[in-house]
């Protein structure tokens, strides 16, 4: 009996080790000059309309203040304990507040902003005034989903950071934004922004 369950915790054990490179999650870091080193979870986007199950949603990813990360098209994000902060191919940097005022922490809601072009677009926000964020999704007008990868600081569960890359910038709408928990259950949503 103890040599199976040694072979089934040695399957385990290597399914853990290999999984951040079988589900396409870099396991690499790159620095630029003058910068922090850049790191780069997998955006996973959805071919279906249909809801991703409960247990296949994405966990929040768990970085570090001032830690920057690659997300996608040549925008960098980074959190503080200010809020979210990103810069985009330009280098001009961008600043979204968690402590200002602006949003309201004490319920769930989710932000969007997003620039693009030609080659794609880039999508972020913040998600706050929860403690059982699941996963952020984008929908376009069409139905398309996308599911958004997320971010938080250590210690800090009641907000975060999303983002994602979908295709050209459409110039009749902006994609509905859907914040769900961890069971699946909507918790804050942005309709389709018709331009």
């Amino acid at each position: 009996m103890k040599k199976y369950l040694l072979a089934a915790a040695g399957v385990v054990a290597a399914a853990v080790i290999a999984a951040p490179s079988a589900v396409g999650a870099s396991t690499e870091t790159s620095a630029k000059p003058a910068t922090a080193p850049v790191s780069r979870p997998a955006t996973a986007p959805l071919a279906e309309p249909a809801a991703a199950p409960a247990a296949a949603a994405p966990r929040i990813h768990t970085v570090r203040s001032g830690e920057r990360v690659d997300g996608g098209l040549g925008y960098t994000l980074w959190l503080t304990e200010d809020g979210k902060h990103w810069a985009g191919p330009d280098g001009y940097e961008n600043f979204r507040s968690v402590v200002d005022g602006n949003i309201d922490r004490s319920q769930p809601g989710v932000s969007h902003q997003s620039e693009g072009g030609e080659a794609g677009t880039f999508h972020s926000g913040l998600f706050y005034g929860t403690r059982k964020a699941g996963r952020v999704e984008l929908t376009d007008a069409e139905g398309h989903k996308t599911v958004a990868t997320l971010l938080a600081l250590p210690g800090h569960p009641d907000w975060g950071v999303w983002y994602a890359v979908t295709g050209p910038d459409s110039k009749s709408s902006s994609p509905a934004v859907a914040l769900y928990d961890r069971a699946g259950a909507l918790l804050a949503d942005l309709p389709v922004w018709k331009r």
